[in-house]
């Protein structure tokens, strides 16, 4: 599974002109279930997002967590993370997980981060949106758990 991270002074996602999600300070989070993930990889990956230290202490080291510092949290489904762009100039999406399991892991994400943490917004799995943010830093980073038992 793989969660890109970006640090945010503020973010907002809308769906068909409305806003489904939005948040002030916080973490920004494009979400991608790979083939072969399960609820273990998405476990893995919440608990690593939400201990991972990108925010500044007062010394102004990365040294605090987005739970540290009570910030928004915006998890956003984006299966385009998990593309093969290895070759020619179409990306190929085989590594993706396949639609269905896509949501059923998006959903059970943010099921979990709302058990978890404070403020949880989101987009919309499937909907055409538009994610407006601005990046804190710049700061992103890219985290990945991959399945262990791949046969």
């Amino acid at each position: 599974m793989i969660g890109l991270l970006q640090r945010v002074r503020e973010a907002n996602v809308v769906v068909g002109g409305a806003t489904v999600g939005a948040i002030k300070q916080g973490l920004m989070v494009l979400l991608c279930a790979e083939r072969n993930d399960t609820e273990k990889e998405a476990d893995a990956l919440l608990a690593k997002l939400l201990s991972y230290r990108v925010f500044s202490d007062d010394a102004g080291k990365m040294n605090r967590s987005i739970t540290d510092v009570q910030g928004g949290l915006l998890l956003v489904p984006q299966f385009t993370l998990a593309a093969d762009t290895q070759s020619g100039t179409r990306p190929s999406f085989t590594p993706a997980a396949p639609p269905a399991d896509g949501k059923r892991l998006f959903d059970y994400f943010v099921e979990k981060a709302r058990t978890r943490h404070a403020t949880v917004e989101t987009g919309e799995f499937g909907a055409d949106m538009q994610v407006s943010l601005t990046n804190d830093g710049p700061v992103t980073f890219w985290l990945q758990i991959k399945p262990q038992n791949l046969s």
